[in-house]
């Protein structure tokens, strides 16, 4: 009897990919509704205790359905306090001002969509991994993409000018925590390391609550359940997507991915809040789909693998039992 290999890969790594773009694109829409409810902070606050409650849970059922693990040696903890601080700490709080501050929800995605052109530029001296041309060009067909998304969004916001530099400020944190994650050598499954990344996350933002007096959260149920949907999806659920992605697809591919995140985000700005959604929008969103497509796609010849490419395989080496 025959046995097929590769199709049940390729399907869960598609469902993945498509579930990653809409659960990472729903942090900027619920970040606009959360931050309307509470300050910036507060919601910060209680968006990690409710995460941190949800993995202590986690880990409790775990214990009940197997033995109790190990404690992770300090030597692989410590690298996933650093990355930690940069992929939540330093690349969601800049997010949340900047919705805060009015800047559109399709704008604040602006810092995923550049991230992959940033990632690929310094991919090949940093990790010694391969860019080729077809995905060279998919990431330039992305970035123009974005540069029509944004500055459609852009030409109608009035929101300060300064509050468009902190996406960058995310952007450098997020790509910081990429590399510091595929040059760890550390064996920290996906669920050990978001746990750590809470945790590091929630005494970081609960020490400047303290100090800022925004640790008490309104009366107000929408601010409630803001809180436990950014904990479920762009945190929980985003977040352990991408670090699976990481080392199944490789760091360029599933940066690609990230190009879908500004048009999913800009169309659902449009549904929702009425943010503007014009030609430039769709012909952004086209070129966003062209630049996933070229730089996923395997090279010509080679048979489809899981990792699809020699840079994936290169790229999951470092980040084997790994989780952002």
């Amino acid at each position: 009897m025959s046995k097929q290999i590769g199709i049940p890969s390729r399907l869960l790594l598609a469902a993945a990919a498509a579930a990653f773009v809409l659960t990472w694109s729903s942090g900027f829409i619920i970040a606009k509704i959360g931050t309307e409810t509470a300050p910036v902070l507060t919601v910060l606050v209680w968006r990690f205790l409710v995460v941190g409650g949800l993995l202590l849970v986690g880990m409790a059922v775990l214990r009940l359905r197997s033995a109790p693990a190990a404690m992770p040696p300090w030597r692989d903890i410590r690298p996933h306090l650093t990355i930690g601080l940069f992929a939540q700490v330093g690349y969601v709080l800049p997010i949340y001002l900047a919705v805060a501050a009015g800047v559109s929800s399709g704008t604040t995605a602006l810092i995923d969509a550049v991230q992959p052109l940033v990632v690929a530029t310094l991919v090949g001296p940093i990790l010694g991994l391969r860019v080729r041309a077809a995905q060279w060009l998919g990431l330039v067909l992305g970035a123009l993409g974005v540069v029509l998304i944004v500055a459609a969004d852009a030409s109608g916001s009035v929101s300060p000018t300064p509050a468009y530099l902190l996406p960058l400020v995310s952007l450098a944190s997020l790509v910081t925590a990429t590399f510091l994650q595929q040059r760890t050598t550390s064996r920290l499954g996906i669920f050990a390391t978001m746990a750590i990344h809470a945790a590091v996350a929630l005494v970081a933002v609960t020490l400047l609550g303290a100090l800022t007096g925004a640790l008490i959260p309104p009366a107000s149920l929408t601010f409630w359940v803001t809180t436990v949907l950014i904990a479920v999806f762009p945190t929980l659920t985003a977040y352990a997507l991408y670090w699976y992605l990481l080392r199944r697809l490789g760091i360029t591919a599933l940066n690609a991915l990230l190009y879908l995140v500004a048009p999913t985000t800009a169309v659902a700005g449009a549904l929702l809040f009425g943010e503007p959604f014009t030609l430039a929008t769709l012909l952004g969103l086209v070129l966003g789909g062209a630049a996933v497509a070229l730089v996923i796609a395997p090279p010509r010849g080679a048979a489809f693998a899981v990792g699809g490419s020699r840079e994936s395989a290169g790229a999951r080496q470092p980040a084997r039992g790994t989780s952002r």
